[in-house]
């Protein structure tokens, strides 16, 4: 009885939701198979079998590869610009006239760790297709239409916090930053090797605790 119920529902359905339902599946194989394999080393081929449905209906969703890659990247990043976002302005709200660089970054880095944290499996999947094309020319391209506008803001307090420190400074230190948290959003598993299992590179909590921290030092050494 409970089965004839459970397939009624399926069928109550509508297409808007069946095909809602299919993308959603779609962006979520793209985006792990993304993640291993970068945007060249996948085809839609991959993808489609992935899900479980031919590479035309795919086609129905999605022109061509790029424009699925596209879709993946930024499914997720307005989630997570808009976050970071609303921490930074809640922090230089919060700090006035005071901002402080480690202050700026816990606001920057700690909301995207928690996101990617515990958001589960999916969210990890994007933390890592994100480290892994962010060095790609079509991976930066997109870096720069989602997320400038959130890192000029962090840059913003940064410059409010050391006055007195040279722009370039200001810019090298956060290349310094964002290549320390691309490295912790890949999780390739080489920290806990070298440390014998002492530090594991999923352990985003551990990773919080240090890293605003360790990089405000790594500003504050560069005054002269």
């Amino acid at each position: 009885m409970s089965s004839r119920g459970s397939g009624a529902k399926r069928r109550g359905r509508s297409k808007a939701e069946q095909r809602a339902e299919t993308l959603e599946q779609i962006l979520d194989a793209a985006e792990y198979l993304f993640s291993q394999n970068g945007l060249h080393g996948v085809t839609l081929r991959d993808v489609a079998r992935r899900v479980g449905i031919h590479t035309t209906l795919l086609h129905y969703y999605f022109k061509d590869k790029r424009h699925l890659f596209d879709a993946v990247f930024a499914r997720r990043a307005d989630v997570t610009s808009g976050r970071r976002m609303a921490a930074l302005e809640s922090y230089e709200a919060e700090a006035g006239d005071s901002p402080t660089v480690e202050g700026a970054l816990h606001a920057f880095l700690d909301t995207d760790l928690d996101l990617y944290y515990e958001g589960g499996e999916a969210w990890m999947n994007y933390a890592s297709f994100c480290a892994r094309v962010s060095n790609t020319p079509e991976g930066a391209e997109l870096m720069d239409e989602h997320f400038d506008p959130v890192v000029l803001k962090l840059v913003s307090i940064l410059k409010r916090a050391l006055p007195d420190y040279p722009e370039a400074d200001i810019f090298w230190g956060y290349h310094f930053v964002t290549g320390a948290l691309m490295n912790t959003l890949a999780r390739t598993g080489r920290i806990d090797q070298l440390s014998g299992g002492v530090c594991k590179s999923d352990d985003f909590p551990a990773i919080k605790q240090r890293m605003a921290r360790f990089m405000a030092a790594g500003f504050l050494s560069l005054k002269k």
